[in-house]
């Protein structure tokens, strides 16, 4: 899953698009060209500490170019990330084929109404609070059971409006320490139980740039270390700014396991 920013303050500068045509065209080619199977639109950052955006803002930055992707490459599946119901609803009119909601529903309660009515798969991440709130929300006394059983109640919660295509989003950096972050890498096997994918976004995150000391456009190398892990441990999709060097890395996953 290549990573497609349309906003202004992602954490990682080069991940952001200006919302022009030909930018958007010419990142998401570059991005099938070098492997990517899903491209996830995103016009709000969740980066810690992000600024609100209004609904219609994040529908400006999200819709055009989800339609533009979707009318010039429709080879290539389109995720809209949101947590709001209505960029959802708009996203997959536009030609999105699958929901990215950081909260699970959490932060929009018409959002599970939603994506019964509009029946696209629906990724599920686990995140306490919101993207300004969230990194005041690190306490667990066991974090991989308090995931686990947060996704066992919102799965319950989801199937009763006829969602049955989710995936299984652990959330690291999401009102997790770093130290938290590498303990779920490193027990992500665990949330095969549930019986869904699980998608893996380590790509450039503070768990790998400040321990290393570095910035984030240093962190590539971290973030293919981290992601041959993540595959090792039952990653399913890896959600990357790096799609070659990403999908470099799976080649050679499936050279060793598969």
């Amino acid at each position: 899953m290549g990573i497609l920013n349309t906003t202004p303050d992602s954490f990682f500068k080069n991940s952001r698009v200006s919302i022009d045509k030909d930018s958007i065209l010419t990142t998401a080619e570059k991005m099938i060209r070098d492997g990517a199977h899903i491209l996830d639109i995103g016009g709000y950052s969740s980066r810690p500490g992000a600024a609100e955006v209004s609904v219609q803002e994040e529908l400006n930055r999200t819709v055009e170019p989800i339609a533009w992707i979707s009318e010039t490459f429709p080879e290539v599946l389109i995720s809209v990330d949101t947590f709001r119901s209505e960029v959802a609803r708009q996203g997959v009119e536009a030609g999105a084929h699958l929901v990215n909601d950081i909260s699970a529903g959490a932060l929009d309660q018409n959002m599970f109404e939603a994506i019964g009515k509009l029946r696209v798969p629906y990724i599920a991440m686990h995140m306490r609070g919101n993207p300004e709130t969230m990194q005041g929300q690190t306490e667990y006394s066991d974090i991989i059971l308090e995931i686990m059983n947060y996704f066992t109640e919102k799965l319950d919660f989801i199937r009763k409006f006829g969602i049955k295509d989710v995936i299984i989003d652990p959330g690291f950096g999401f009102a997790k320490t770093l130290e938290q972050n590498y303990y779920i890498l490193r027990n992500l096997d665990y949330f095969r139980l549930l019986g869904f994918p699980i998608l893996a976004g380590l790509s450039r995150k503070s768990m790998i740039y400040k321990l290393l000391e570095i910035d984030p456009s240093e962190a590539l190398n971290g973030t293919t270390a981290l992601n041959m892990v993540a595959l090792m441990n039952g990653a399913n999709i890896l959600r990357v700014h790096d799609v070659k060097e990403a999908n470099e890395t799976l080649k050679l996953y499936k050279q060793l396991y598969l």
